[in-house]
């Protein structure tokens, strides 16, 4: 009698603890709720969730922060802080080498099977790949053997990772290192864990990973994993069942995530349509504002600054911007106050590396040390002077950009710049695609043109790998570009930057930075590095990007990152169940209405 007194009791106490510590409400069954499904418009379509791939795209970055978690992040300040590490301890070897041994914390992916030390073992082989292309190889250059593996002189076993148990990650380095700097740079989205078995599986026959272009395909470590990506309609993100949750405790669903579903909606087709949603109550959140509301809103909407340069790439081995001083002659005609008035959400860029970025260590300010080395107003007729005296006046060419609202305003604008220096200028706006038999996508038509270096002049949103100068600054140096080496060559040549862009004096500097343990004299000659790169031009930043976002008061608990993302792990929904009805009627329309399209296009 007494054992069921206290199972009652013990039952009694759980509900009441479930009661007092849950935002989710009960249904009419009395069992809880999932949580609230929050419309939104968190930003432009993205159609390639591979983290490693971020680098291009400031959307993409905005829904990989929601999706995936590495070993340390940064706090509103810069500071790194713990997240997928419980602990560390440093060590030496025999040899007296350099060791770090991490303790993961206990997390599961998606699919309910653990984070383990070997997914981060996997993750990073596949960076350091000699074959493979990836900006963030430098991010692990401190790690024993890193170099020597890039450059083909070491195989990637050598590499000085490994999982000496199912959740202990063991980092070796070839020399003390500055371990701060180094957690700082693993809170890089790019060095977040992959999962091989997911990714193997999922490899087309000519060697393409198509595993983060399907929900079905995904599998993620973050508070929320992707479940459905329609075209033009919708991008459903949802609570992961698994995050942080204890396998053998009830636990309550919303105690490390409070939103059951992000729902971000494409189908009214274009931005103007989801901020009128927002103003009458259809969605909660809007994050990608259009242009032509931008200045109307701009004093009330949240307003953050992000390690990210909307950024013109240029093709150096194309003839006609095989000199420096035609590209900086491009870079001198362009008014970058002007294409930030126009953005509204942007400042103008005053050098490559934006100002979030550290000099020496948190809370300094690269840019603000740096001063500007560009200039923010244009000036036409220096740049024609400069043309003159490299002997190019003219020529044709394509600029390619995202078809995005944003990356063509300012393309447009650019365009005519460039035409009244002489130049025909095609402007190309690259999407996307769906397989004609299956409406999720399958390919990203402009990661691919930029991984293959075939354009002219392509537009991308530089984001920083790290709050590091480095990581950016080094993929410009030929070892340090990530991008591997030609294994069918004698000489097992390095690739470059996707540029084309090679200077001696250039690597010679990233290769002293690296070697530089003192932050103060490493951080000069990065500024040294900047300086050159910028009178070289093979990249031509154009602003620094913001990110601005307008939220009804229904929400509240909304956070954003020091990248510059949004936060939504504890975002709340007042009156959620009542919205939600709403908002599940809504979607049992629409699917009726689907089903009876398909059903009056079969007649």
């Amino acid at each position: 009698m007494k054992k069921v007194l206290s199972l009652i009791l013990a039952a009694l106490m759980l509900a009441s603890a479930l009661a007092g510590c849950t935002t989710l409400a009960k249904t009419e069954t009395g069992d809880y709720d999932k949580g609230a499904i929050i419309d939104m418009y968190l930003t432009t379509e993205v159609f390639n969730f591979d983290p490693q791939q971020s680098i291009t795209d400031d959307a993409m970055l905005k829904y990989m922060s929601l999706m995936f978690e590495g070993l340390t992040s940064l706090d509103e300040n810069g500071k790194w802080k713990k997240a997928g590490m419980k602990s560390y301890k440093v060590d030496k070897d025999a040899e007296g080498e350099y060791i770090i041994l991490v303790t993961l914390n206990a997390n599961r992916w998606s699919d309910g099977r653990s984070v383990q030390a070997a997914d981060y073992v996997y993750s990073w082989k596949r960076i350091m790949e000699p074959d493979a292309a990836c900006e963030a190889a430098s991010l692990l250059y401190d790690i024993k053997n890193a170099r020597a593996i890039k450059r083909g002189d070491a195989t990637i076993d050598d590499l000085g990772v490994a999982a000496v148990d199912t959740y202990t990650l063991e980092i070796q380095f070839e020399q003390k290192i500055d371990l701060d700097q180094f957690f700082e740079n693993c809170s890089s989205i790019a060095l977040v864990p992959l999962r091989e078995d997911v990714i193997t599986r999922y490899r087309a026959d000519d060697g393409t990973d198509q595993w983060a272009m399907k929900t079905t395909n995904i599998v993620t470590n973050g508070p929320f994993s992707p479940k459905e990506m329609a075209m033009g309609t919708v991008i459903r993100l949802e609570r992961s069942s698994y995050y942080y949750l204890d396998p053998d405790k009830e636990e309550i669903l919303d105690k490390y995530v409070i939103p059951y579903r992000l729902l971000n909606n494409y189908s009214a087709g274009n931005a103007e349509a989801q901020l009128l949603a927002l103003t009458s109550a259809q969605s909660f959140y809007d994050g990608e504002l259009p242009l032509s509301a931008r200045a109307q809103y701009a004093s009330s909407a949240v307003v953050t600054d992000m390690m990210a340069a909307h950024t013109y790439v240029f093709n150096t081995t194309n003839p006609l911007f095989s000199k420096p001083e035609v590209r900086r002659a491009l870079s001198m005609a362009i008014d970058r106050q002007t294409v930030a008035n126009l953005v509204t959400f942007a400042k103008p860029a005053t050098g490559y590396i934006p100002y979030k970025v550290f000099d020496t260590t948190s809370g300094t300010s690269f840019r603000d040390a740096g001063g500007a080395l560009l200039s923010t107003t244009a000036d036409v007729a220096g740049a024609k002077s400069l043309l003159s005296s490299a002997g190019v006046t003219s020529g044709s060419f394509t600029l390619t950009v995202r078809n995005n609202e944003v990356d063509l305003a300012i393309a447009d604008y650019v365009k005519d710049v460039w035409t009244g220096l002489g130049f025909n200028v095609t402007v190309e706006a690259v999407k996307g695609r769906a397989n004609s038999d299956d409406p999720v996508i399958t390919n990203d038509n402009f990661q691919k043109i930029y991984d293959e270096g075939s354009f002219d002049v392509i537009a991308i949103d530089m984001t920083m790998l790290s709050p590091d100068a480095f990581g950016a600054l080094s993929q410009f140096a030929v070892e340090f570009s990530g991008n591997g080496v030609d294994m069918d060559s004698d000489n097992y040549d390095l690739y470059g930057h996707i540029t084309g862009y090679v200077n001696e004096d250039y690597n010679a500097l990233i290769d002293s930075a690296f070697a530089e343990k003192d932050r103060s004299a490493r951080a000069s000659l990065l500024h040294e590095a900047e300086k050159k790169l910028l009178e070289d031009m093979p990249v031509c930043p154009i602003i620094f990007l913001q990110d601005a976002y307008l939220y009804t008061t229904e929400l509240s608990g909304i956070k954003s990152t020091y990248y510059g993302t949004r936060d939504f792990k504890k975002t709340q929904l007042k009156d959620y169940m009542t919205w939600k009805a709403r908002t599940e009627t809504t979607e049992e329309q629409a699917e009726a209405a689907a089903e009876a399209a398909d059903a009056a296009g079969g007649n």
